[in-house]
């Protein structure tokens, strides 16, 4: 089926750059078109459908957000992504307030952008290999999507992400107030995965007890490894207030349970030594070939003839050169020496013969 784009800028450049940053996307089912302004917009919306408006936030004649109303009166499940140029947090307040899917600040980070599209258009597919059907009761287990929602709902979140180490979302239930950040953020987190994994490593940790709270901004913010392969994410207002950090982080810990099992089970997650050894013995395999042997007890051998014979020749030849040039400077010295450097000047040896200098009469 396919999925129509409506690009709207009065800056030519900006248009062209997003509609080849959608053509990388290589979808044939994505139809992309363009508007320099709200009311060619309008027009276009008037005769074609809209799945995606994608609108500067100052335009000719009427603002983005006024364009989205109108564009939805006709086209109600059209999503919207908002760029500005303007950077008061007042105006993406009113942004997303209004519905927008997205809000970005120009320059508009192109991975974000396009990952944002392909959420809002459902091109994005999950690589989690298919659950049987059939099986053993004791082999069952819930699906990673379901224990996502039911949690959750429990503890009231805007938004749950199952992460793997790649920073790929591997499942997740609903979304971030501003989805134009979740890339940078999840690729913030990743790191942040990987970090504690060398941390628990070194601290000879059996498993990978750890966990990370950021409250205030947007969102209260938890992250917590699963295994050195997965982990979690949550966002949501008051989570980690003072009065419910602690039920929070405990909810997220039973979650962390159920998840890894779940995942066990699935065949798609790995053990944090075997991961970390398998790392550690490719690095050290390195210095172990290149590693010097012991420093032996040098023995000196008694050079060759012909070597000592070189080695006399150039003794000689070394000290006749500077014989050489010692002579040279020193008769330069002699017929240089006194001479004086103009016409009009003589030297003291001179003067003394003609009787110049005072006090060397006789």
């Amino acid at each position: 089926m396919d999925r129509n784009i409506l690009l709207v800028d009065d800056q030519r450049d900006v248009l062209r750059l997003l509609h080849s940053t959608l053509d990388s996307l290589k979808k044939p089912e994505i139809k992309i078109f363009e508007a320099p302004s709200g009311e060619e917009a309008m027009l276009h919306s008037s005769r074609h459908k809209v799945d995606l408006l994608v609108t500067d936030y100052k335009l000719p004649g009427m603002s983005g957000v006024e364009l989205m109303h109108k564009v939805r009166v006709r086209h109600p499940e059209a999503k919207v992504v908002i760029v500005t140029g303007v950077t008061e947090r007042k105006v993406r307040e009113e942004i997303l307030n209004a519905g927008a899917l997205a809000v970005f600040d120009k320059p508009v980070p192109l991975a974000d952008f396009l990952d944002v599209v392909e959420r809002s258009l459902g091109l994005v597919q999950t690589i989690f290999p298919a659950e049987k059907a059939e099986g053993k009761a004791e082999e069952r287990h819930a699906r990673v999507s379901d224990l996502l929602a039911n949690f959750r709902q429990d503890i009231g979140a805007d938004a749950v992400f199952l992460l793997n180490d790649r920073g790929l979302v591997q499942a997740r239930t609903g979304k971030l107030r501003d989805d134009s950040m979740e890339v940078s953020l999840i690729s913030t987190l990743m790191a942040i995965h990987n970090a504690s994994l060398k941390v628990a490593r070194l601290n000879h940790q059996e498993a990978l007890d750890t966990y990370h709270v950021f409250s205030g901004g947007d969102h209260d913010l938890l992250f917590i490894p699963v295994t050195p392969l997965y982990a979690l994410f949550v966002a949501g207002k008051g989570l980690a207030s003072e009065e419910r950090v602690i039920e929070t982080v405990n909810s997220l810990l039973a979650l962390r349970t159920q998840v890894e099992k779940s995942l066990r089970l699935m065949g798609v997650t790995g053990e944090l030594h075997g991961v970390d050894d398998n790392v550690i013995s490719a690095a050290a395999a390195i210095p172990a070939q290149n590693a010097k042997k012991p420093a032996e007890k040098e023995v000196e051998a008694p050079p060759a003839p012909e070597m000592e014979a070189l080695l006399k020749d150039a003794t000689k030849k070394k000290e006749k050169v500077n014989n050489n040039v010692d002579d040279f400077w020193d008769q330069a010295a002699e017929k240089h020496g006194n001479k004086p450097t103009t016409s009009d000047v003589i030297s003291l040896e001179e003067a003394r013969k003609l009787g110049l200098v005072p006090g060397d009469e006789k």
